[in-house]
């Protein structure tokens, strides 16, 4: 209707004056809403709330994409926590202690004897005074016989010692083998360390202990002619479903053993020491670092912050869609008034 009245006004501009003048007589006479009464021009109102509509699109957007990064915090914290859960972290912690429980060495001696055993204390080794005679035993020691646990039929024979306790003072057990004749270029004696010298003498079955002794521990060598000096330390691990298991770890060092006895002899003399490392036992266990109560507690923030985001972002809705309708409640009455 108004662009045919400006076509209209176009083509007969003196009525368009005497129309200019009846519509500002009508409009001298003519009472304005409440609405109207503002000194505002009407092209600046519409200014501001074009740019309110466009302010409040922008926070719309805005709330939209923080809510986009609020799920992608979500996915990403629970994908982290079930990642946490199947990669559990290993924990080492170190107790000291000033007595160890006396650790049991297992001797596998073939046909070499045992010709002395004694307890020293601060690495102090006096020098033999017969080596490859028969000494003093001062060693606990037990015998004991059982079937190979992976074969079931050869029968193996070991000697067990009582291994050191007192770290403080830097106990060690110095030991001498004799072997007199072997038919092997090369001639070695086999020992296993386990954990408890009094577990094996209070069981019942020996011979069972050492079976399960030889099923979970490792097995090493010293060789004759030389002094071995085994260091020992000690590692507990704790499983999963709580149970614990220990394991040996050593530093050994070899020196060559020089033979001053008069005759040349075909014997074998074997010479090895086992002292503890150092006062600290080693704890390993497996950690899991995902905190469930923290995931809780950051997945109830992230919740806020959407539910909040998307009250906000309904309000914000509201809010456009009741300044747009205003507007056009306005236009409507300019319109009906120049009409």
């Amino acid at each position: 209707q108004l662009s045919e009245d400006v076509e209209r006004i176009s083509e007969n501009p003196t009525e368009e004056r005497e129309g200019e003048m009846e519509v500002h007589e009508d409009s001298s006479s003519v009472i304005l809403p409440d609405g109207e009464l503002g000194t505002t021009t009407p092209s600046l109102r519409f200014s501001k709330t074009c740019l309110k509509n466009v302010f409040s699109v922008i926070l719309l957007f805005i709330y939209l994409l923080l809510m986009a990064v609020a799920v992608f915090l979500v996915y990403q914290t629970i994908s982290d926590f079930r990642e946490k859960l199947k990669h559990p972290v290993m924990s080492v912690t170190y107790k000291e202690v000033s007595l160890y429980d006396a650790p049991g060495i297992a001797f596998y001696p073939g046909k070499a004897r045992l010709l002395s055993c004694k307890h020293h204390y601060y690495d102090h080794i006096p020098p033999l005074i017969n080596p490859g005679q028969p000494g003093d035993i001062e060693c606990t020691t037990q015998r004991i016989n059982y079937t190979d646990p992976f074969t079931n039929q050869t029968m193996k024979y070991a000697l067990v010692v009582q291994g050191p306790r007192d770290v403080k003072k830097r106990e060690l057990v110095f030991l001498q083998f004799h072997l007199n004749e072997t038919d092997q270029d090369f001639s070695a004696i086999d020992y296993l360390l386990f954990s408890s010298f009094q577990e094996f003498v209070s069981s019942p079955e020996k011979a069972k202990f050492m079976k399960d002794c030889e099923s979970s521990y490792s097995s090493w060598k010293f060789s004759g002619g030389f002094r071995t000096w085994v260091k020992m330390s000690l590692v507990k691990t704790k499983e999963e479903d709580g149970s614990e298991t220990v394991e040996f770890k050593q530093e050994t060092s070899v020196v060559n053993y020089i033979d001053q006895r008069t005759k040349p002899r075909s014997d074998q003399l074997f010479f090895v020491v086992f002292e503890w490392k150092d006062p600290f036992i080693q704890t390993v266990q497996d950690i899991i670092t995902a905190n469930p109560w923290n995931m809780i507690a950051l997945l109830c923030g992230i919740f806020l912050a959407l539910f909040k985001a998307a009250d906000f972002a309904k309000l914000s809705v509201k809010w456009m869609i009741k300044i747009r309708r205003r507007h056009l409640k306005r236009t409507r009455q300019v319109t009906n008034h120049i009409s």
